[in-house]
């Protein structure tokens, strides 16, 4: 590759040339000056709302970002402040910013793309047709009716999905959290329960039986009892 050729930065400090092959000195010294494109969140004005794309100003710049439904819906009024988790998907042709109300959904929105097959389109999909919660209950139990449901996820794609997804999403019970609520504490208590050395399947079992506003230390003891009882 000559030196004048362009080099495509993509996630943190990974870069590629456009002909996917190795890169020369050359191109060591000029990735060396240039920072990896990194986006990971953005706080700006709602000023257009186009599902499932909205326009963001953020000081100015006007940021296009596709979010799924369970964001979407979320959203505050136009001319209100958000505050988005963003992941930047960078192609030759275009960059596609996709935004989340939460760090979980962009968690599970990675995971799904990391899955043969499945595109960020796709994955944006299934977020829109299932909260993060829901996904990670269908996981646990490998429901998928739940999955052919969504416009696109077929049967064969379904069961691609829950076993590639299972103990990775599968503990992951943090609701799709609108851009200005708190993480419930479901998610804190259940992390602690698996931390424990329980199940997945347990570990879910007890979090159901919490009643609602109870804190984080309570609801590990209350979990712990209801273990026990098992």
């Amino acid at each position: 590759m000559a030196c004048g050729e362009p080099v495509i930065a993509y996630g943190a400090g990974v870069f590629f040339d456009r002909t996917g092959g190795a890169r020369g000195p050359c191109d060591n010294a000029r990735v060396a000056a240039r920072p990896a494109i990194m986006i990971g969140r953005l706080s700006g004005t709602l000023v257009e709302k186009n599902p499932p794309q909205i326009l963001l100003d953020v000081q100015g710049v006007a940021y296009e970002v596709d979010v799924p439904m369970s964001t979407f819906y979320n959203l505050p009024v136009l001319g209100e402040r958000v505050t988005l988790f963003t992941h930047l998907v960078v192609r030759e042709d275009a960059h596609l910013l996709f935004g989340f109300g939460s760090e979980s959904e962009r968690r599970a929105f990675r995971q799904l793309i990391k899955i043969s097959g499945i595109g960020a389109r796709t994955a944006l999909s299934v977020l829109s047709g299932l909260s993060v919660a829901e996904l990670a209950q269908a996981v646990t139990s490998q429901e998928s009716g739940r999955l052919t449901k969504i416009p696109g996820i077929g049967k064969k794609t379904a069961e691609r999905l829950l076993l590639e997804l299972k103990d990775k999403l599968g503990v992951e019970m943090t609701t799709a959290i609108g851009v200005h609520r708190a993480p419930p504490v479901a998610a804190d208590v259940l992390h602690a329960l698996i931390a424990l050395g329980y199940s997945d399947k347990e570990a879910v079992h007890a979090v159901k039986q919490l009643p609602d506003g109870v804190a984080v230390a309570d609801g590990i003891r209350q979990a712990l009892k209801v273990l026990a009882k098992a």
